[in-house]
């Protein structure tokens, strides 16, 4: 093939592109000792799209960056739609974007003519591209989303918040249907209803609901072990049918009521219970009429909580944004049946310079990534091409997707509504960062720092008499602590004495930058991002004295990051009292700060959330040990065998004294089984 012909792509389907997308995206090695998030709900939509990478050398010389690559690269790219990714000369992914025609886009790059700096410093840092061809331009939007999601690009527009929505679930696979929160993928058989803003919102609608229609909440097992009702039907938030005290046909009708409340049928509903209960009242059966009267209240008690409802919007997102000082809020509003269920902000990653409706809709592609779209999507701005990010939201939907700015009437009020909360939820985060910068710099003028640190890493250890130790990090940075950015490390050295923490803080100080090394170099800094902070710490603070400070520098030095680092230790004053905090860093001798002095409360805040988080980890891990059975640690044990045990004599303990021959007795445990067994609890 000649060198300045485009290669002729070929059209492969879903399994093809499955294939090639594992070379196109990173982190799909199968190593997962970082901890990579993963959706709840996956990507499947997105890696169905078919598409061809094309294969294009990067124009040889070393160092090679800027317009004379990119201009290299147009010659041999397709007029045809399609994803392309800028890459630095280190492999770090710059910017992912998606184009009608491949060529014209990229050769918009080469040809060095900005609109912003944004796209000055994208391009001259710009060492290498990667791209794919797709059928349409529709399913390169989404599958640019997607890559956005997955890759992080610095000079995109990123999304600072990967939750996945609660839902509630009535369920569809038991002969008496249970009414559930969940969250993650929606693969068991029934009906969901959401997204809900908040699992607090799912619960106290769920609380409601159990009064309204007295449905049950117990798990399938629960519900057929139960011999006798439990205390939700004593106290009216259960119908029991577990045991029987309601007919399958009675029960079924209470399943509908609630199917038609949540479906946006709340007012027929309410009629028919009100009628129920004035028969009740006619008959005299004031203890029918009680109980018709206590789930009328309930189901107020729900929607008064729902805030606003609409009159003429039966489902829609209403979508509204608000920039100032550099950054940005995006308020979310979910209406479904024609019911509020809550409200959600979210504050995006992007360049101070794009215009509401550039950061909006790149916003709205990379949120419906892995959500299901309603049918209205509601906008406070204009997006660019808003008709194509309506046509691959109806792709990816599987119906028609409006997306509309309104202009008058109650959609109008909706969208106003939505953007005042995102102005003041933007101007409560703007008043909270700059306390936070000026705690910063108090920060960095105390302790004599070079510079306003970005990320300060807090370490602490948990244990019991050296049982279950745990040693715990936390990071903050200039908006607060960055929670996802939290880490956990199970001490495993067998060489620790119990209860050493010099010892436990070595172990987690190598883990640590060990790994930070391997994955970001031992640069101590550069432009690494995660979470918006830099990867690499400024400042770590450690729970402890100088012999912790001891151990913490000599794992530095033997990494060679010392002059990277600032490490500051924070040992607790005289008679443990918060205020008489002993300080102590390199090259000045231990001090305390004034009592009233806004950094030592700063950092007292650092020091308590660290070990909140690092008990918290502790509990679980001790939590996690105290449920283990003995059964768990003989091989070829498994799960319906060790169920099969329990079953059969009621405790372990009781399997440890058993015969060979009682073992034998249960179901699925064969005669080499049961002297595995008892060979594992009697030693001679």
């Amino acid at each position: 093939m000649s060198p300045n012909r485009p290669p002729i792509p070929t059209r492969r389907g879903a399994s093809a592109a499955a294939d090639d997308v594992a070379g196109f995206l990173p982190g799909d090695d199968g190593d997962d000792e970082a901890g990579e998030p993963v959706d709840a709900e996956g990507h499947d939509a997105a890696f169905a799209i078919p598409f061809t990478r094309i294969e294009i050398e990067t124009p040889e010389g070393e160092g090679r960056t800027g317009p004379d690559v990119i201009q290299e690269l147009v010659k041999r790219l397709p007029n045809q739609p399609g994803v392309y990714r800028m890459m630095n000369a280190a492999g770090d992914v710059l910017y992912v974007g998606k184009a009608r025609s491949l060529k014209k886009r990229v050769t918009a790059y080469a040809q060095g003519r900005f609109h912003t700096n944004r796209i000055g410093r994208m391009v001259r840092e710009t060492a290498t591209m990667e791209f794919v061809v797709t059928r349409t331009e529709t399913e390169a939007l989404l599958l640019e989303a997607n890559l956005i999601k997955r890759l992080r690009p610095r000079f995109n527009v990123l999304m600072r918040d990967d939750k996945s929505f609660p839902y509630i679930l009535l369920t569809g696979d038991h002969p008496s249907p249970g009414i559930f929160k969940h969250r993650g993928a929606r693969s068991r058989k029934g009906e969901y209803f959401g997204p809900f803003a908040s699992a607090g919102a799912v619960d106290r609608t769920i609380n409601a609901l159990q009064r309204a229609f007295l449905l049950r909440t117990c798990t399938d097992s629960v519900f057929e072990s139960r011999t006798r009702p439990c205390l939700l039907f004593q106290i009216k938030r259960c119908s029991g049918p577990c045991t029987g005290e309601i007919s399958a046909m009675d029960y079924a009708e209470l399943v509908d009521e609630a199917k038609d409340f949540l479906s946006g049928r709340s007012q027929r509903v309410k009629a028919q219970i009100s009628e129920a209960m004035q028969e009740a009242a006619e008959a005299l059966d004031f203890e029918r009429a009680a109980i018709y009267r206590d789930r009328l209240a309930a189901l107020s008690h729900v929607q008064s909580h729902q805030g606003i409802n609409p009159q003429s919007v039966e489902e829609a997102d209403v979508f509204a944004i608000h920039q100032e000082g550099g950054q940005n809020c995006i308020q979310v509003f979910f209406f479904r049946t024609g019911q509020n269920w809550g409200n959600r902000a979210y504050f995006p990653k992007a360049d101070p310079a794009l215009e509401a409706g550039e950061v909006l809709g790149s916003f709205l592609a990379q949120f419906y990534d892995d959500k299901p779209c309603p049918r209205l999507v509601l906008l406070s701005h204009a997006v660019e091409e808003q008709a194509l990010l309506a046509e691959a939201l109806s792709t990816r939907a599987g119906h028609k997707v409006t997306v509309s700015v309104p202009q008058r009437g109650e959609k109008k009020d909706l969208a106003d509504h939505a953007l005042q909360n995102a102005r003041e939820a933007l101007g409560r985060r703007l008043a909270e960062t700059s306390t936070q910068a000026r705690l910063l710099e108090g920060f960095a003028a105390t302790f004599g720092l070079d510079k306003v640190p970005q990320r300060i890493e807090v370490y602490d250890n948990s244990h019991i008499m050296g049982s279950n130790a745990v040693g715990a990090m936390i990071v903050a940075g200039p908006e607060g602590f960055v929670k996802n950015q939290y880490r956990k490390f199970n001490i495993r050295s067998t060489a620790i004495t119990p209860g050493d923490d010099f010892g436990m803080m070595r172990e987690v100080m190598e883990r640590r930058f060990s790994r930070l090394i391997k994955d970001h170099g031992a640069g101590g800094g550069g432009e690494a991002e995660v979470s918006g902070i830099p990867a690499w710490p400024d400042v770590i603070l450690v729970d402890g004295g100088q012999g912790q400070m001891s151990a913490v520098r000599g794992i530095l030095s033997g990494l060679g990051i010392a002059d990277k680092v600032v490490a500051i230790g924070v040992a607790k004053g005289a008679d443990r009292d918060a205020g008489r905090e002993r300080f102590f860093t390199e090259g000045r001798g231990s001090f305390s700060l004034p009592v009233r002095d806004p950094v030592l409360y700063f950092v007292q805040r650092l020091r308590d959330e660290a070990h909140r988080f690092a008990i918290g980890s502790h509990r679980a891990r001790r939590k996690k040990e105290m449920a283990k059975s003995p059964l768990d640690e003989i091989a070829g044990i498994g799960p319906a065998r060790k169920r099969a045990l329990l079953l059969h004599f009621g405790t372990a303990k009781a399997v440890s004294r058993a015969a060979i021959e009682d073992l034998m007795r249960v179901e699925g445990i064969s005669e080499s089984v049961a002297r595995l067994v008892y060979d594992h609890f009697h030693d001679n």
